[in-house]
């Protein structure tokens, strides 16, 4: 059996008081107060969905009465009672949280249909709030597209951790959908109105990415003409995503590390603390580890953000996936580009399977976008796909002594796929198709053209 409403009637006149109650019993749990106080203690130890209060308490006021039932964490629909009505007093009831006003004296069975009626358009309100969470639930998850096993792993990870406020580190090649992680993370995290701000750290120069992370004073440096709000302060009361957070400074990484510990910031050219109601996720195509042991990240930093890991599995891990995948951007990109939803042949679902992806579900979405865009047949076949699509390596079953120059490239460290040969020939073929052009390279790859000038330093790469 469901329980009956709760009802608290405040009013300084008894005989009001249980006129009320004997009328309104059957229908609502109700609880009696004369004045502010007693109507304090009932409102801190009980769960109400109603409050009747009158205007005039004695020597309290009924509006006092209304701002303790506002300041709840779950205030009462609340209704105001007077004899001495005006719109001047209506209209400050309702400015501070009255759902409705009645006015002295009483019609009983008028009190109560307003009563119910009220408490149907708060459970309806309620109802409809709770669905749409469950929708915008069920349409963030469905971002994340696939029935991997590797792929139901990392979900159930996200379904874990995002009610609740631990920081997340998320690690994974470039492309492999961090951003949509984060993102879903948010969506899930219980508070979805609330803005989600976005930081690609490594597209920022350190000075920049300070300012841009926790604002600035006016003329705390050159061309500081204003004051301006850090992301953290924008974000206040959401979420804060850090891309590419292994490319951040040392220097950046203190003021972070003040960020999760104190939950504050200090614009630059202040040292005035501002607290920050802010959850933080953080993603990196590197491993945070071994930047750690190498000394180019601090471990106490390192700590903080690692309070719980997902790692976003490469596509190549994921072979099940890339035909749902490719089937999902087809509709994509056939509704952006106003063209006829079409289907891939056997042939190019076979070459999709073999390719190894070195920029993963990012690569993978430009060439069904070039397939859309560039098909005009029933079927979407392999001569529809990018050229290098038709250069991929042959299968490691092939002899050393037939594979060419490329194909020696990925049969390296005894004939074995390896994420760092993969790495090396995605790049060369980049910069190959770019003419040598490494900013429209590092666009090809999905990754900063920092990030690119390291790892050909890395590779000792000479630009031939």
């Amino acid at each position: 059996m469901s329980r009956q409403p709760t009802l608290l009637i405040v009013d300084d006149e008894k005989p009001t008081r249980e006129g009320l109650r004997l009328a309104l019993e059957n229908d609502f749990d109700v609880y009696l107060a004369s004045n502010k106080n007693e109507a304090a203690t009932v409102l801190q130890n009980e769960n109400l969905d109603l409050l009747l209060t009158d205007l005039r308490l004695g020597s309290d006021n009924g509006m006092e009465v209304l701002d303790l039932a506002m300041a709840l964490p779950k205030p009462p629909l609340s209704v105001m009672m007077t004899a001495y009505g005006s719109v001047d007093t209506a209209v400050e009831a309702m400015r501070r949280g009255a759902w409705h006003f009645v006015t002295k004296p009483l019609n009983l069975d008028e009190v109560e249909m307003l009563l119910k009626r009220g408490l149907r358009a708060r459970n309806l309100e309620e109802e409809n709030r709770e669905l749409k969470q469950v929708v915008a639930e069920r349409r963030s998850l469905k971002n994340l597209i696939g029935k991997s096993a590797v792929l139901a792993k990392t979900i159930e990870r996200i379904e874990q951790v995002a009610p609740t406020r631990a920081t997340v580190l998320i690690e994974g090649e470039s492309g492999t959908g961090k951003e949509v992680v984060a993102h879903t993370i948010h969506q899930l995290s219980g508070r979805p109105a609330a803005k989600f701000v976005i930081v690609h750290c490594a597209a920022l120069s350190a000075p920049l990415l300070e300012s841009e992370l926790f604002g600035h004073e006016k003329g705390s440096f050159t061309g500081a003409s204003q004051r301006r709000l850090g992301r953290f302060e924008q974000a206040d009361g959401g979420t804060v995503f850090l891309d590419e957070i292994g490319e951040i400074d040392a220097a950046t990484q203190v003021k972070l590390l003040r960020v999760l510990s104190e939950r504050s910031i200090e614009r630059v050219g202040s040292n005035h603390p501002i607290k920050v109601d802010v959850r933080l996720i953080a993603a990196t195509n590197k491993n945070l580890r071994e930047l750690v042991d190498r000394g180019e990240f601090r471990e106490d930093l390192f700590f903080r953000l690692n309070v719980v890991k997902i790692d976003m599995p490469p596509l190549r891990a994921r072979g099940e996936d890339i035909v749902l995948l490719a089937s999902a951007f087809l509709r994509e990109f056939a509704e952006e580009n106003k063209r006829p939803i079409k289907t891939l042949t056997d042939e190019a679902i076979d070459l999709m399977r073999r390719y190894p992806w070195p920029g993963n579900v990012r690569e993978l979405r430009t060439v069904i976008e070039h397939g859309v865009v560039m098909c005009n047949e029933a079927q979407i076949g392999v001569a529809h796909l990018p050229d290098f699509m038709n250069r991929q390596p042959r299968s490691i079953s092939q002899s050393e002594g037939n594979a060419t120059k490329e194909d020696q490239i990925v049969l390296a460290s005894g004939n074995e796929l390896n994420l760092h040969v993969l790495e090396q020939r995605a790049i060369h073929q980049a910069l190959t198709k770019a003419a040598g052009n490494r900013t429209a390279a590092a666009e090809m790859l999905g990754i900063s053209r920092r990030t690119l000038q390291r790892k050909l330093k890395e590779t000792g790469y000479d630009g031939h």
